[in-house]
């Protein structure tokens, strides 16, 4: 499911729990709601509550490692870039058009994964097909040292370029993990059983009404955030381009 549509599911649901909870309370007969099955409600209420608490905090402590890891993995590859350029200036200035090719591949790269347009959708696809870096290591192999010292720096190339290509797919098999559907589905009914309970305990006043749209709010806010941040490279939650950014304007110079 999608950030939003996660965030819209968990809100409905917890209201709606809310509010099948109140109208409850208006039928049940009320002995069911006092003294000891008031406090079996609330035994109830306070294990489910534990529950969702506990997975909550592991989904987003998860999420959040996983966006980091990301964010990790873009500033590796931002730093290898520049010293991959560094390493083909100081072989000769006839690896000047190898340059070239980085400086508007990574350009290219950064316009296709944070396009400019909130509207316009990461077209990671052409990321992972794209075989730019593989034309740019046979190009760096086809060269032909006049020295040890450019037999060197052709040598460190071509490791900061395979090191470069092993980065490239982490970063592209980190955001292929998604969060498993079934689990999101059983913490939004422990939610809507949760926020049922809390509706059948309370009396109905404006107040009561308020805190719990809050509290619903928050819960869905909560579950957005663990899923944006699970899509590193859609929605609001984006990882950051500005490793990316920065070796754009100090290659080639």
């Amino acid at each position: 499911m999608g950030a939003m549509t996660t965030l819209v599911a968990a809100f409905a649901g917890t209201v709606g729990g809310a509010l099948v909870g109140m109208l409850l309370r208006q039928v049940l007969p009320p002995h069911h709601l006092r003294d000891d099955s008031r406090d079996v409600l609330k035994l109830g209420a306070g294990v489910i509550a534990t529950l969702t608490a506990l997975v909550l905090g592991l989904l987003v402590g998860s999420a959040k490692s996983s966006f980091d890891s990301v964010n990790s993995l873009i500033v590796q590859i931002g730093a290898k870039i520049i010293t991959l350029d560094r390493a083909l200036a100081h072989y000769g200035p006839e690896t000047k058009e190898l340059r070239n090719q980085i400086h508007a591949a990574v350009e290219t790269m950064v316009a296709r994964t944070w396009p400019d347009s909130l509207d316009a959708a990461p077209r990671l696809k052409l990321v992972e097909t794209s075989t730019v870096l593989e034309d740019l290591l046979n190009r760096i192999r086809e060269l032909q040292p006049g020295n040890d010292a450019q037999s060197a720096f052709q040598t460190q190339a071509l490791q900061i370029g395979n090191d470069l290509q092993q980065s490239r797919w982490l970063m592209i098999e980190e955001n292929q993990i998604e969060l498993p559907t079934a689990f999101l589905v059983v913490l939004l009914c422990w939610l809507t059983l949760l926020f049922s309970t809390y509706g059948l305990l309370t009396p109905v006043n404006p107040t009561v009404v308020v805190v719990l749209m809050v509290c619903a709010l928050s819960m869905a806010g909560a579950i957005y955030l663990v899923v944006e941040m699970n899509q590193p490279f859609d929605g609001v939650i984006k990882a950051s381009s500005a490793p990316l950014l920065k070796a754009v304007q100090l290659i080639n110079r």
